[in-house]
């Protein structure tokens, strides 16, 4: 029997990864579709029948994939895939059908598929859990600083003095008033443990500072462009999915 499958998931290469790897484990599928934000993701469920299995990235483009079970009904098996710990407990509390770490184990895979085809499950998930896990996941965090490479040996950067984040060739810098430095944390492990009243994530490789932010102007297809404080040659452009988010974040 076929399984049609719906994969939300904002990284291309992990997308590809887990197709060979669903090939490789010998299940048969068919991919419905792929989808990279939250909001395309409540769209696709609103207008669509049911998939018979969902592979679910828990961090996406536009925020975390649980706010989907907010705006709209789910009822299809989910199998949450996240690179953080703390999310794959908490996604596995909340009536999935299993959970699987970043980089994906063709073991673990497997596992996942053969409880998926025993349990035979279309329970949604439970709505009330996701509302706690969302509001726990949102509260600021009370980090102060972060360890920074200073030549041969290690420095703090203060929270406070940290204008914006970049990712570049799969490195992540920090930049203040006078310095950049590099950073070990992926942007996205950086920005889940910042005070999300103070930075947002404007788009896959760039985290800002709202103390940082001198102007905003229209950009192309619907998109913002910011002037930050020290800029470094870097552009800073809002992507489309979280300019109403971006919005609200301002006037917050």
């Amino acid at each position: 029997m076929t399984t049609k499958i719906l994969i939300i998931e904002d990284e291309i290469r992990a997308v590809s990864q887990l197709q060979l790897m669903l090939t490789a484990c010998g299940f048969r599928f068919e991919l419905l579709e792929i989808i990279d934000t939250v909001e395309d993701a409540v769209i696709w469920f609103q207008q669509n029948d049911s998939p018979d299995l969902v592979f679910m990235d828990i961090q996406l483009a536009d925020g975390l994939s649980f706010e989907i079970f907010q705006k709209t009904t789910v009822k299809a098996p989910i199998i949450f895939t996240t690179a953080f710990d703390q999310y794959a407990i908490q996604a596995f509390k909340v009536n999935s059908v299993d959970y699987l770490l970043k980089p994906i184990q063709k073991d673990d895979l497997s596992k996942a598929l053969d409880k998926f085809l025993q349990s035979n499950s279309s329970a949604t998930v439970d709505t009330a859990t996701l509302t706690q896990l969302l509001r726990d996941l949102q509260t600021p965090a009370e980090r102060d600083g972060i360890l920074v490479k200073s030549g041969n040996g290690f420095v703090q950067l203060k929270i406070a003095d940290l204008l914006y984040c970049y990712s570049e060739d799969s490195i992540t810098f920090g930049v203040t008033h006078h310095k950049r430095f590099i950073i070990e944390e992926t942007i996205d492990e950086l920005f889940s443990t910042l005070d999300q009243t103070k930075f947002f994530k404007i788009n896959r490789g760039q985290i800002v500072a709202k103390s940082s932010i001198l102007k905003l102007e229209p950009y192309f297809n619907h998109r913002v462009r910011l002037s930050v404080s020290n800029p470094r040659e870097q552009e800073f452009i809002v992507s489309r999915s979280k300019t109403g988010d971006f919005k609200n974040w301002m006037n917050g």
